[in-house]
């Protein structure tokens, strides 16, 4: 039997659009498909109408009406997700609420090294702003100048520093929410101690707007960084990147702020098409790492301690070759390289992505196991396996082989994704380690949760969302 949607009643869209203004109301369909569409362009959906509220107050407002008139919410950051997370299902009968208005930073407490944050703050706004204060706030992603901080927190993004600081959930203290019947829950303490009861906020990080919508919150700054020494180095293999990886954090005192894979194929395509990327070495070798070490002491010993790590590891068969910035120039050139295999990829054809984790120490395996499985598959497939092997998270992306159909080829990532998740269901990882469940993963998530894990995030979903009105159809 086929379910027909619910049509949004017009007075409760007279309603909302009454809480929010004219300036908080878009059903124009050529400004609203923006909002309907997600950065990969797998998922482009409808609705009535996107929201725009400007306070917390107003998001709550909007809420009452919604669940007073069962109508379904798609909350909304900068809309840079990589999982249909953020956007609504093809029915229209959701609204989307895009917290982009809400975008100010209401204080910061250098003392206390933390800084409170609306929901929509850009998250390069948000590390300007620390940076201002002489703080620093170290979540760092590619989309960082377009990605708001509430959806970096309802994903738990990660990015190239989560080695070092670890990921959103560990920046966070505290979080105001509205809740999914319209109250707000304000948790905004800046404490690093607090053991009364269940700590409510780690519920709605990671959550993708399913259990309620984060309007603000209390993040953690750090000691800005004095000195910083960036090293590309070539090695004999993935394998050696273990043990490098190893020998860097003995090595610089747990100083160690990013640690990225970068294949050769990667680096080739990122000469390729992203202008100004020119390989930094003299030859060609299978595998890279683009390191990181900082230190809050002004002219402290990084230099040295890169040196002599670079030193022992040539010594030790590690590295073959490598190259060490000279000045924050270089090293933005050498950045460029990990950051354009993202941007390459587009011109390569189709590609087949991944976002998995699994231990550090098993990362060769799945990477030998999984490009055995899949070039078995399909021969000439090019395996572009790049990233934050510091935490064993690995963007296992697949390019289709030179000359083959795009589309044809993109019709197997079902295919493709069975190969490769069940390597990762084998060494005990996980399938998603960045960019969360949203709806392109939904479907096989029981593959990977028990049917008790399962359970339980249904009980918490029914127990703060019993109408089911937040964010509907994804993650469960």
């Amino acid at each position: 039997m086929t379910v027909m949607p619910k049509p949004v009643p017009p007075d409760a869209l007279d309603a909302i659009r009454a809480v929010v203004g004219p300036r908080g109301w878009i059903d124009d369909a050529a400004d609203m498909a923006r909002y309907l569409k997600d950065e990969r362009g797998l998922f482009v959906g409808k609705a009535p109408a996107v929201v725009r509220p400007a306070s917390t107050e107003e998001v709550a407002a909007v809420v009452r009406i919604c669940a007073a008139n069962d109508i379904a919410i798609v909350p909304q950051g900068g809309n840079t997700g990589l999982c249909g997370g953020s956007v609504p299902f093809e029915a229209g009968d959701a609204i989307v609420l895009s917290l982009g208005r809400m975008n100010r930073v209401r204080a910061v407490d250098p003392i206390n090294y933390t800084i409170t944050v609306e929901a929509g703050v850009i998250l390069a706004e948000l590390q300007a702003e620390a940076d201002r204060h002489d703080r620093l706030f170290p979540l760092s992603l590619g989309a960082e100048g377009s990605c708001q901080i509430g959806g970096n927190l309802s994903t738990n993004a990660g990015g190239i520093q989560v080695l070092r600081y670890g990921n959103a959930r560990d920046l966070v203290l505290g979080l105001e929410v509205v809740l999914p019947d319209g109250q707000v829950w304000n948790g905004l303490r800046g404490l690093r101690k607090d053991n009364t009861g269940y700590d409510l906020k780690h519920l709605f990080v990671g959550g993708e707007g399913t259990l309620g919508i984060i309007t603000a919150a209390v993040l953690k700054l750090f000691p800005k960084p004095r000195e910083v020494k960036t090293a590309f180095v070539a090695l004999p293999g993935h394998r050696a990147a273990l043990e490098l990886f190893a020998l860097a954090r003995g090595a610089s005192g747990d100083q160690l702020t990013a640690f990225e894979l970068i294949p050769r194929i990667g680096l080739e395509f990122s000469a390729r098409h992203v202008p100004g990327v020119t390989d930094p070495l003299d030859r060609p070798y299978p595998h890279y790492v683009l390191l990181e070490m900082s230190s809050s002491v002004p002219d402290g010993d990084i230099g040295q301690t890169m040196e002599k790590f670079l030193e022992t590891a040539m010594e030790r068969g590690l590295v073959l070759d490598g190259t060490v910035a000279a000045s924050a120039q270089q090293a933005a050139q050498l950045w460029r390289i990990r950051e354009g295999i993202v941007e390459s990829q587009k011109h390569e054809g189709g590609s087949i992505k991944h976002d998995i984790a699994v231990p550090v120490s098993l990362v060769g395996d799945f990477l030998d196991e999984a490009s055995r499985r899949v070039e078995e598959r399909l021969p000439g497939i090019r395996v572009v396996a790049f990233g934050h092997i510091g935490d064993g998270n690995i963007h296992f992306n697949l390019s289709q082989p030179v000359g083959a159909d795009t589309r044809a080829y993109l019709a197997r990532w079902a295919e493709f994704n069975a190969i490769v998740h069940g390597v990762v269901a084998e060494l005990n990882g996980s399938i998603s380690a960045e960019h969360g469940i949203g709806r392109l993963k939904r479907d096989v998530l029981p593959d990977f949760k028990s049917a008790l894990e399962l359970e339980l995030m249904r009980k918490v979903k029914r127990a703060l969302d019993p109408k089911g009105i937040m964010n509907p159809g994804k993650v469960l």
